[in-house]
């Protein structure tokens, strides 16, 4: 019991709600709100997870394949992909 307590501190510490209809999962903040998001946000790996229903092995193979857009490197252990371009990913159009 106190583990998952520490396990849900956790999460809503990282900027992340828990969805009521799923037991134990985690939804991002940027996820939830990814419509109000300007073209000039960026995102990290569990949002671009959520928008294309896959997992992050998936989406990393789309980015090796060119389907999807490369991430930036925005320091040291962040990586985030732009809004605008992931916007284009799922309308099928081109992003460069």
């Amino acid at each position: 019991m106190a583990m998952q307590r520490t396990s849900l501190l956790i999460k809503q510490q990282a900027g992340s709600t828990l969805d009521p209809t799923v037991k134990g999962a985690c939804i991002p903040e940027a996820l939830r709100n990814f419509d109000a998001l300007p073209d000039s946000a960026n995102v990290r790996l569990p949002v671009v997870t959520g928008v294309f229903a896959c997992s992050p092995a998936t989406v990393w193979r789309r980015v090796k394949k060119g389907t999807l857009p490369a991430p930036r490197k925005l320091s040291e252990g962040i990586t985030a992909w732009n809004v605008g371009q992931i916007r284009q990913a799922l309308k099928g159009e081109a992003w460069e």
